[in-house]
């Protein structure tokens, strides 16, 4: 083999290993996500998504992509087992038939985390998929996700996504609340 190939696969293995991105998974047991609902008769009703997961993955330009998957099987309202069943039903998350919501950020400069912003990206609900933006709250800590919570909120509506049967019962908006921190080798 000639050294100009020699050469050129070298460059092309720096060049892909350069290009790998780091992971850092969601800590399930120090993160928090969850959300509110509020009934027509103004009661509102704080939902959690004990069963969540995800990374945080820096890709190779610098930036960072957050995927996020929470479980419907074990979503729940705190405090009221009606509502859970009625969360978990077909008529609400339909559990059985779509086990998980997803949100993929776009990808987002490390700054975000300090700073506060919008972070926008696809949540997708029972396969429907709509762009969407949460906002995060500026750091209170030097090393958002580490060493402090990244806290971070968001309003969607229900009937965007499939979920308006209990309409007469539920108003249409839920705001997400997110309470993240990370574990593993990237940053968030």
């Amino acid at each position: 083999m000639n050294r100009f190939a020699v050469a050129v696969g070298a460059l092309l293995v720096l060049a892909l290993a350069g290009s790998s991105a780091h992971a850092a998974a969601i800590d399930p047991a120090t993160s928090q996500i969850g959300f509110r609902l509020t009934t027509r008769w103004g009661q509102t009703l704080q939902g959690r998504f004990p069963d969540s997961g995800g990374v945080v993955e820096e890709l190779a330009d610098g930036r960072h992509q957050v995927r996020l998957r929470l479980s419907t099987r074990t979503v729940e309202i705190v405090g009221h087992s009606g509502y859970t069943r009625m969360a978990r039903g077909r008529g609400f998350f339909d559990a059985p038939d779509y086990p998980a919501i997803e949100f993929i950020s776009e990808p987002y400069a490390p700054e975000l985390l300090l700073h506060g912003g919008p972070l926008p990206g696809t949540l997708s609900i029972r396969d429907v998929r709509r762009r969407e933006v949460f906002v995060i709250e500026p750091a209170t800590c030097e090393a958002p996700a580490r060493g402090c919570d990244v806290i971070g909120t968001g309003t969607v509506r229900r009937a965007d996504y499939g979920l308006g049967r209990w309409g007469f019962a539920l108003g249409d908006k839920v705001r997400f609340s997110l309470r993240v921190r990370v574990r593993g080798d990237a940053g968030a």
